[in-house]
C-alpha cells in the first residue's frame, strides 16, 4: 500500500461530497485530487489524475457510477473503487462488485470503517461494510463477483468451523462461549486467526465468505 493514497470523490450530493472530503481531507495519509459530481465528470477527472482509490455513488446523473467503473477498469485496470450507496440498494452493489469494484459503504458509515474501507482496497483487499445484510451477502454470493477464486484453499478445524457457523448466525462473542464452553479471551483468539485465515476484515466478510466457499448454508443463516 503506498504511503499516501490518492483520492477521488464523485457523488451528486454537494453536500455529502463536500462533508466526505472535509472528513478525507484531514487525514494525512490520503490526497484528495478530485472531486465530481457525474461519471462523466468522474470519467475526465479519473483519467487525468489517475488516482490509487475513486469512491463512487452508484446512482449519478449523465453516467452511472457502474458504467463510470467498467469504462475506467478498462483502460486503467489498476484502479479501485469503492462503491457508496444507500441501504436499500442491494442490487446496485452487486452490479458495481461485478463492474470491478472492490468494496462498498453505506452513506452513514462512520469515519473509522469509512478510513478503513479506504485503506484495505488500496491494500488489494475487498471491503465489506459491517452493516451488510444477510440477504446482501447472499446477493453477493450468487454473483459474479469472487474475490476468493486465486487463493489457495483455506482449512480450518473443526472448532472453527463450529465458530464460524455461530458468527455467520451473528452470535456475540459472549454468546459463542456460553454455547461452545469456551471463556471469551478463547473466542477472540479463534475470531482473529479466522479472519486472518479469509483475510478479511469483519463479520460481513466471514459470512461472504463462508457462504461463497460452502462452510455455511444460506438457509442455516
Amino acid at each position: 500500500m503506498p504511503s499516501t493514497i490518492s483520492l477521488v470523490i464523485a457523488d451528486d450530493h454537494e453536500i455529502f461530497r463536500d462533508g466526505l472530503a472535509l472528513m478525507l481531507s484531514k487525514q494525512k495519509h490520503f490526497e484528495l485530487v478530485g472531486q465530481a459530481e457525474d461519471g462523466n465528470e468522474l470519467m475526465e477527472i479519473a483519467a487525468e489524475k489517475l488516482p490509487d482509490v475513486i469512491l463512487t455513488d452508484i446512482k449519478m446523473p449523465r453516467m452511472d457510477g457502474i458504467d463510470a467503473t467498467r469504462r475506467l477498469l478498462a483502460v486503467y485496470p489498476k484502479m479501485k473503487f469503492i462503491a457508496l450507496s444507500m441501504f436499500d440498494e442491494e442490487n446496485l452493489i452487486v452490479e458495481m462488485l461485478e463492474a470491478g469494484a472492490k468494496g462498498y459503504l453505506l452513506k452513514n458509515a462512520d469515519k473509522t470503517e469509512i478510513i478503513e474501507a479506504i485503506e484495505q482496497v488500496a491494500a488489494g483487499h475487498s471491503f465489506y461494510c459491517k452493516h451488510t445484510s444477510i440477504k446482501l451477502a447472499s446477493m453477493i454470493v450468487k454473483s459474479k463477483f469472487n474475490p476468493y477464486r486465486k487463493v489457495e484453499p483455506v482449512v480450518f478445524s473443526d472448532r472453527e468451523l463450529e465458530v464460524i457457523r455461530l458468527i455467520c448466525r451473528q452470535d456475540t462473542t459472549q454468546q459463542i462461549g456460553d454455547k461452545l464452553f469456551l471463556s471469551k479471551r478463547t473466542v477472540e483468539g479463534y475470531r482473529t486467526r479466522i479472519l486472518e485465515k479469509m483475510n478479511v476484515r469483519n463479520t460481513a466478510g466471514v459470512v461472504i465468505y463462508a457462504l461463497k466457499n460452502g462452510l455455511v448454508k444460506e438457509e442455516e443463516l
